[in-house]
């Protein structure tokens, strides 16, 4: 029996160092020496004060700001810890009647604006916590922001232009404003 049992023993024991303690090592070291910002949650700062990540949706309710996207996590929205969509059919009265919901507080906070709500600023990501908005959902919200802020819309635009990230490599994805990140140009922060 300890012939059978001593070979078993030795494979766990090696395996659950090198899977458990050599393995995370190494990824973890590779990580904080090659992409060091991301490993650490490409978290930004000012000062020691921790504003926010440029990867995770923050909630903006304030008509001075852009808003990003709905989040349909819990207990509160861009909750990191229970990142999931809302699963909701669109055939489903719930999301419908949300979605109807988020156009009319778009439509009370800027009465004048008669332009099409784009999706993203009435639908969440499947993440629900996505930090990313498109530039037309961004545009949309220029004329709310400039008047909440007293300020011209060509100088919002500009802000939303200089925080349009373009597609990955340059055909990946589509174009896309991060909305802390904008944010923070409005208030005259940069991030670092």
């Amino acid at each position: 029996m300890m012939s059978e049992l001593r070979p078993a023993l030795v494979s766990f024991l090696l395996l659950t160092v090198v899977t458990g303690l050599v393995y995370p090592l190494l990824v973890t070291g590779i990580s904080q020496a090659a992409f060091s910002d991301a490993a650490n949650g490409s978290l930004i700062r000012e000062g020691d004060k921790l504003l926010g990540s440029r990867l995770i949706g923050q909630p903006f309710s304030d008509p001075k700001y852009f808003f990003g996207r709905p989040s349909a996590t819990a207990p509160q929205p861009y909750n990191g810890a229970a990142s999931s969509g809302s699963n909701q059919s669109p055939t489903n009265p719930a999301l419908a009647s949300a979605i109807s919901d988020r156009i009319a507080r778009l439509r009370a906070l800027d009465p004048g604006n008669q332009a099409l709500v784009p999706i993203d600023l009435v639908t969440a990501s499947g993440s629900g916590l996505d930090p990313h908005i498109s530039p037309a959902a961004a545009e949309y919200q220029v004329p709310r922001v400039a008047r909440m802020r007293n300020r011209p819309e060509n100088e919002i635009r500009a802000l939303v232009k200089e925080a349009t990230e373009g597609r990955a490599f340059g055909i990946l994805g589509e174009p896309r404003v991060n909305v802390l990140l904008l944010n923070l140009a409005l208030d005259g922060k940069r991030a670092s």
